[in-house]
């Protein structure tokens, strides 16, 4: 399903030129009993990119990957010990550029338990698991905006607890939250 661009909240577009550092991510669905949930990691706080934010495992292409969902399924391996024998990929999300110059391609997972997981101690400071469903309810989905170097710039928030979820991966969740529910 390909989502229009909502008019009353632009998304960052590269300006023309700029070589982007492309990028997959796994949104892992875990099957639990009581319900789906998704799966999150903590960076650490001492990483260059995107330190110490909550994020979808995942990276940069490397050279040796076949396509998108190999990065995905290689970063989540790395970052958090996921086995990909145990990831069935659903679909795509999206490519969704974020301002440090990444094009990030979301790939959709459906996880079935058992899962063991062993982060990784340098990229990872804590992996979680929030239910679908917080995700699906529009009553989570904030927007704002904040200026940085004169220009707007918009992003959602999508606080669960005391986690703060927001920027790409918010923007990744809504869109989900769309193609899932059809919603605005």
């Amino acid at each position: 399903m390909v989502l229009t661009e909502d008019p009353d909240f632009p998304r960052y577009v590269h300006p023309p030129g700029r070589e982007l550092v492309q990028a997959a991510v796994l949104v892992p669905v875990v099957n639990q009993h009581a319900g789906p949930t998704l799966l999150f990691t903590r960076r650490t706080s001492h990483l260059h990119d995107h330190a110490g934010q909550i994020s979808f495992p995942g990276g940069r292409v490397d050279a040796a990957d076949a396509d998108r969902v190999a990065t995905a399924l290689r970063e989540a391996q790395e970052e958090t010990g996921l086995n990909p024998a145990r990831v069935e990929i659903v679909g795509r999300l999206p490519d969704y550029d974020i301002q440090t110059g990444f094009r990030v391609t979301p790939v959709v997972g459906w996880v079935e338990p058992p899962v063991e997981l062993h982060p990784d101690p340098f990229e990872v400071a804590e992996v979680f698991e929030a239910p679908l469903a917080f995700f699906l309810d529009p009553a989570n989905h904030q927007r704002h905006s904040r200026e940085v170097n004169g220009l707007t710039r918009y992003y959602f928030a999508m606080p669960y607890g005391e986690r703060y979820i927001w920027g790409a991966t918010a923007g990744m969740l809504h869109i989900l939250y769309r193609i899932l529910t059809g919603g605005p």
